[in-house]
């Protein structure tokens, strides 16, 4: 493996609710960051899912998000809404919660509960 890209596709860890509800967790398609190198495997992988099915994406041990990763959620969100299927993210680490609250896509792709209130976090700074 070279840096944080993978070489090897590892078996993809989804839990299925129902027959058109799964839980993937990122963990099994991206080590700690998604980011520039990493996308493009990550979407190979999750574009046939939300294509036929509902699909939350566990992010809890995803560490850094960049343009690239931002990018590949939004392909994701409109792969899912393009089908008929939801798309949607959970258990994001703080920082990548503030990223996609910045960008504006915490209000698409996380649950209320996930978001952040921006004068609480301000506050608690």
């Amino acid at each position: 493996m070279t840096g944080n890209q993978m070489e090897s596709a590892p078996a993809l860890d989804a839990t299925s609710l129902d027959t058109t509800s799964k839980i993937v967790e990122a963990g099994s398609l991206v080590p700690s960051e998604l980011t520039r190198g990493n996308e493009q495997f990550f979407l190979e992988r999750l574009i046939p899912l939300v294509r036929e099915n509902d699909l939350e994406l566990e992010m809890d041990t995803v560490e850094r998000i960049d343009a690239a990763g931002l990018s590949a959620l939004i392909k994701l969100y409109c792969e899912a809404t393009n089908s008929g299927h939801r798309f949607t993210v959970s258990g994001t680490r703080r920082h990548v919660r503030e990223v996609l609250c910045l960008v504006g896509l915490d209000r698409i792709l996380l649950d209320a509960e996930e978001r952040l209130e921006p004068t609480l976090e301000r506050s608690a700074a």
